[in-house]
């Protein structure tokens, strides 16, 4: 009784962003296949699996016994945003499937399901954040969740480019993906712009700094990884080829600009839980701080090999067991919640009767 309880709180309750879990889980398992670490790489993208497809059933049973809960959130500022992690985290398993398991045409089915998904969400979360009347104040509205947007763009772009040597006729879908790699990278500057001055002119709480601006180095890691896809497979097209010095000096200021980021996201972290003693306990939102560490990890180590910078290697050995460790509190927490969940409604179940 309290299991099926449970269930049902999960489903009423469950964010939109809850698909981050697939990302991070993703984006290490491929990180630990880059570094030779298989055995975990393959188990990471078992597990991811299952969650993908566990959170896929809570989904589609809110939308089905929730559909109000799902609209509001749709047309919210602070949640819609949230529905774009979905895009992210099919494309991520995607590239996972690829590279860890070797299984071609499931990726191909999930890269067309993110873009289904991308084509949907954007026009409807944008289109309904424009013309609702009622719209919070900038500093209430806007937050590093706003640039799941990008990853969930980028996120296309990079599997597209992962699959294209497999398409007879390539050059189409490199260009889509180019595209998509130019209008993410055009969609963080336009967000960040907006998040970056909330930042400097807007008071701050420790409760304002959620684990999502952490994205705000995880939107340009991702770009830097469909960067470097491009710069990999630009031998194969004359069109990306001619590019090639335009995608090398986009590529690396993403890449740059990810990195002058760690250091003052770790100092805000900081400040917010031992300066202002912010509680430090598991929310789904901490998943999307645990992707951006992955993706770092992995577009150096793509980055490095784009370009041949040897040097940058020492940075994806090291900053790998960072991702790692963020992502086993990160799912112990989550384990943590769940059974401390059940035990509660045991006891009060136990206490009615």
């Amino acid at each position: 009784m309290a299991f099926f309880t449970a269930i049902t709180a999960a489903v009423r309750d469950l964010h939109p962003a809850y698909f981050a879990m697939v990302m991070a889980t993703g984006i290490v398992s491929i990180a630990a296949h880059l570094l030779q670490m298989r055995m975990l790489a393959s188990a990471l993208a078992w597990l991811n699996l299952v969650a993908f497809a566990i959170l896929w059933l809570l989904t589609l049973a809110r939308l089905f016994y929730h559909r109000s809960r799902v609209f509001a959130d749709l047309i919210d500022h602070n949640r819609g945003v949230g529905f774009f992690t979905m895009v992210a985290a099919s494309c991520v398993l995607g590239s996972q499937c690829l590279l860890v398991l070797e299984n071609s045409p499931l990726a191909l089915l999930l890269w067309l399901l993110g873009i289904v998904l991308w084509v949907v969400l954007t026009y409807t979360i944008f289109t309904a954040l424009t013309v609702k009347e009622n719209k919070p104040a900038l500093a209430a509205g806007i937050h590093g969740g706003w640039l799941i947007a990008v990853v969930a763009t980028q996120s296309v772009s990079n599997l597209g480019t992962l699959l294209a040597p497999q398409f007879a006729t390539y050059q189409p879908i490199l260009f889509f993906t180019l595209s998509m790699w130019l209008w993410g990278g055009m969609l963080y500057i336009w967000m960040i712009s907006l998040i970056f001055y909330r930042y400097a002119f807007f008071p701050m709480a420790p409760s304002d700094l959620t684990p999502p601006y952490w994205i705000n180095m995880g939107a340009v890691a991702i770009s830097t990884l469909a960067g470097t896809s491009l710069m990999l497979n630009a031998s194969d097209w004359p069109f990306l080829q001619g590019l090639f010095p335009f995608l090398q000096g986009f590529t690396l200021f993403f890449w740059a600009t990810g990195t002058w980021w760690i250091p003052m996201l770790v100092i805000l972290g900081v400040w917010r839980h031992f300066y202002k003693g912010f509680k430090l306990t598991y929310d789904p939102l901490y998943w999307g701080a645990v992707f951006p560490l992955g993706m770092y990890t992995v577009a150096t180590f793509q980055l490095a090999k784009a370009i041949d910078l040897e040097f940058l290697f020492f940075i994806p050995r090291y900053f790998f067991y960072i991702a790692l460790f963020a992502w086993l509190v990160t799912f112990a927490g989550l384990i943590h919640n769940v059974l401390r969940a059940l035990l509660e409604l045991r006891l009060q179940h136990a206490a009615s009767r």
